[in-house]
């Protein structure tokens, strides 16, 4: 099971969530409690094993200056988290390692993800970034060609159900988390891994496999 964890504001817990065993970490570029500066970022990236998969979160920010800040600092990702555009979505992919398109449960437009030419489908809440569950039900519509991100709301304790209902390929969470709004909880972090990697389930083509091989992976 993929897990990222979102909302990362510093070194220490970027350090820490990947010690435990965490695939990803976000951070927000966009207004946001847990906003953080390029500078801190481009320092902390530096810190991190090369197969962590580093994410810039951004809403409705110029598509030139998303792959100059992903590019610039060494991002692995970018999370297009707002009204982007199929169009704007497939010129950032076409110049960033990675795209993670993020749409709510329910949203018209997991009808067409493939126009978006994101590499993964990130489904959040009605109320994207609310940190609140949302009907899990409603992640049955979600297509099926790409890899799902599951968030919303997601924490320690209701993970594993959530992923034994959903059969994501990964899970995200920030909120869950969290000892404050932008500082995590080394136990909540902890407990949440061991909890998502506890669920097993026949025909998971998940498993421990990492989406992307940095190592072997060659960049058009």
């Amino acid at each position: 099971m993929f897990v990222k964890i979102c909302g990362v504001t510093n070194q220490e817990d970027a350090l820490l969530a990947t010690a435990l065993g965490a695939d990803a970490v976000g951070f927000i570029f966009a207004p946001s409690d847990r906003q953080v500066a390029i500078p801190i970022v481009r320092d902390i990236v530096r810190q991190l094993p090369p197969e962590v998969m580093t994410v810039g979160v951004f809403r409705d920010q110029g598509r030139q200056r998303v792959v100059e800040v992903v590019n610039t600092i060494g991002l692995r990702a970018a999370q297009l988290h707002g009204n982007e555009s199929p169009e704007t979505c497939r010129w950032i992919a076409d110049r960033v390692p990675i795209t993670i398109r993020a749409l709510p449960a329910g949203s018209p437009d997991l009808l067409r993800i493939d126009e978006f030419g994101a590499d993964l489908l990130l489904l959040d809440s009605p109320v994207p970034g609310s940190g609140t569950v949302f009907d899990w039900s409603l992640a049955e519509g979600a297509p099926s060609n790409r890899p799902m991100l599951l968030a919303g709301g997601l924490d320690p304790e209701n993970v594993a159900r959530a992923i034994a209902k959903v059969r994501p390929f990964g899970v995200d969470v920030a909120s869950g988390v969290e000892a404050e709004s932008g500082r995590k909880d080394p136990r909540l972090l902890r407990a949440f891994l061991e909890a998502a990697r506890s669920v097993e389930f026949e025909d998971y083509d998940g498993g421990e496999r990492r989406p992307f091989n940095w190592e072997e992976h060659q960049w058009g």
